[in-house]
Order: C-alpha cells, then sequence, then structure tokens
C-alpha cells in the first residue's frame, strides 16, 4: 500500500484552479491523474499528450500496468486515460470520441477522468450513459471517476478497490453509476 498525499492532491488542485487557460486546467488535471496512478504498484506512465500517427487523435495518459498482485492484476497492460476538467458534465459527443480511441486501437479498456461526470441517467441510459452501455456490449469497459472520488482516496488500495467497484457495478447494472 502506497500513502497518497493529501498535500499533493490539494497543490494538484489549486494548480488547476489558479491557472489562465483551460489547456492549464486539463494539464493539472492530468498530473494529478499521473501521481494518483503511479501510487499502484505495478503502474508506470508511458505516454501523455500524444497523437496518433494520422494526427487526429490525442491521447492523454497512457499507463502501462505490470498487473502486480497488489495493483491492477485484474486490468489489461495498456490503459489509457482521458481527462475532463471541466466545470460542467462532460456530454455523450466527448464519452463517445474517446471509446472511439479505444476502438480504434482495439482496447477492451479505458478510464475517463470527469471532474464532475458525465451527462444522463445511469437508470434511463440516456445521454453519455447510452455510449459506455454501447460500449459494454461491444466489449469495452469505459470506467469514470470524478475529481471527489480521486480527492477522496487516501493510499493506493483505494483507488484499486475504486476501480474493481465501478468495474462490477458496469458488469452488474450495466451503466456507470
Amino acid at each position: 500500500m502506497t500513502t497518497i498525499s493529501r498535500a499533493k492532491l490539494d497543490a494538484f488542485c489549486a494548480a488547476g484552479t489558479n491557472v489562465a487557460t483551460t489547456a492549464d486546467q486539463g494539464r493539472a488535471l492530468e498530473d494529478l491523474i499521473c501521481y494518483v496512478f503511479s501510487q499502484v504498484p505495478g503502474i508506470s506512465i508511458t505516454r501523455r499528450n500524444e497523437m496518433n500517427v494520422f494526427h487526429t487523435e490525442e491521447i492523454d495518459v497512457a499507463l502501462w500496468n505490470d498487473g502486480y498482485a497488489d495493483g491492477f492484476f485484474f486490468l489489461p497492460n495498456l490503459i489509457l486515460v482521458e481527462c475532463k476538467n471541466w466545470s460542467t458534465s462532460v456530454g455523450s459527443a466527448e464519452v463517445n470520441w474517446f471509446d472511439t480511441k479505444l476502438r480504434n486501437r482495439g482496447l477492451s479498456f479505458g478510464v475517463l477522468v470527469a471532474t464532475n461526470g458525465i451527462t444522463g441517467d445511469a437508470a434511463d441510459l440516456t445521454a453519455a450513459h447510452s455510449i459506455v452501455a454501447a460500449a459494454l456490449r461491444e466489449g469495452r469497459r469505459l470506467v469514470v471517476i470524478s475529481s471527489h472520488e480521486l480527492l477522496s482516496l487516501t493510499d493506493s488500495v483505494q483507488l484499486v478497490q475504486l476501480v474493481k467497484e465501478k468495474l462490477c457495478d458496469l458488469a452488474v447494472k450495466g451503466a456507470v453509476v
């Protein structure tokens, strides 16, 4: 178990709040994600803000997962993370775009970090929730993590447990809850 520093979390949040541009806000969230996920045993940050060879799709963060027993042993080796540090919920177009990036790379799992969650209603599968449900039917699992959830973490075990719970909810309920 690795402790997640409250002071570092607060510093990343302050950095994202006290910036001039939305690009800087996004970078601050990416910095936070890289810090938090790198605390999980077996996870390393391999790429940040990389374009594909066609210059049509950018990946915010790519993680390599060595699958340690006390880490994300239940996830694939390559994990893509999309970061949306928005003041509102992320809509279906952006969730669909992230799902498209996963599909185009033949990946079955990705993490969308949306500061204020995604639009729609999970029970009725409306808006962005319908995209997550459609991806699940096609064999792709999209996990959505909010800033509130990130900021409540105190150690790597909690992050691993959070992802496990989200995957179970996704499988059982067929949507992000």
